[in-house]
């Protein structure tokens, strides 16, 4: 399989012309992944133009891309949405990582008042990027032609307010999400929690703005890997898979 790559230009260019990758993405290309002149590679804006191509030329600081086809993909419908709790440690960062290789349209980090970990001041913006960073090398592992958005830090009215199908990962409800009929959800939010789990106040706040508490099974997962077990599943349910 051709390697992938992301420029946010490629949604300007047509079969014919060349693209040229410059800065960290040139770098990834050349240094990394040692592309070779007449390699192919696919590269794409992350708004769903997918450009096939050959390596013209290649150097650490710019690697030139002679196109040959393109097709533009439709993003998908409805839209998937991960709200995750911040987390200790790395799981957090696990999970947006696993769920942007599974397909998720949109990460949204999320205060929970049992999250260890605190976005605040001017750490909310730079966990806003590190993310970003680890939803665009999995998209590019992944070979996604739609890159995820990574929101700003939310509170849990700031969820209950977004107007999606809420799902809240909860190990005690007596739904499955498995029971659960999406046929007529126009975007869906998956929230999940922290380790401490969610707490009472924040289901009643979610639950007033129709979420539905659902569970995976008989087991309780890790934060770091609920998540991405739901969207494989709702995958499943919406004929994605």
């Amino acid at each position: 399989m051709a390697l992938h790559f992301i420029d946010e230009t490629a949604g300007a260019v047509a079969p014919g012309d060349t693209l040229t990758l410059t800065g960290a993405e040139a770098h990834h290309a050349a240094a990394v992944r040692r592309v070779r002149v007449g390699e192919a590679v696919t590269v794409t804006d992350g708004r769903g133009a997918w450009l096939e191509g050959e390596c013209e030329s290649v150097a650490p600081r710019e690697v030139v891309v002679r196109i040959v086809a393109r097709r533009d993909e439709d993003a998908p419908s409805p839209r998937i949405a991960l709200a995750q709790a911040l987390a200790k440690g790395d799981r957090d960062e696990l999970a947006v990582q696993a769920a942007t290789e599974l397909g998720v349209d949109e990460i949204v980090p999320w205060q929970a008042s049992r999250s260890v970990s605190r976005w605040e001041g001017p750490k909310a913006e730079k966990g806003r990027t590190r993310w970003a960073t680890i939803v665009r090398e999995a998209a590019k592992q992944a070979h996604r032609a739609w890159l995820p958005e990574v929101t700003p830090i939310a509170t849990t009215a700031a969820l209950a307010a977004r107007g999606d199908r809420i799902l809240v990962l909860e190990p005690t409800a007596e739904v499955r999400l498995s029971a659960v009929d999406l046929a007529d959800a126009g975007s869906i939010l998956l929230v999940v929690g922290p380790e401490g789990g969610i707490t009472p106040e924040e289901l009643a706040r979610l639950e007033e703005a129709g979420a539905t508490r659902v569970r995976l099974g008989d087991t309780v997962l890790r934060t770091s890997t609920a998540g991405p077990a739901a969207l494989a599943l709702v995958n499943a349910r919406l004929g994605r898979w």
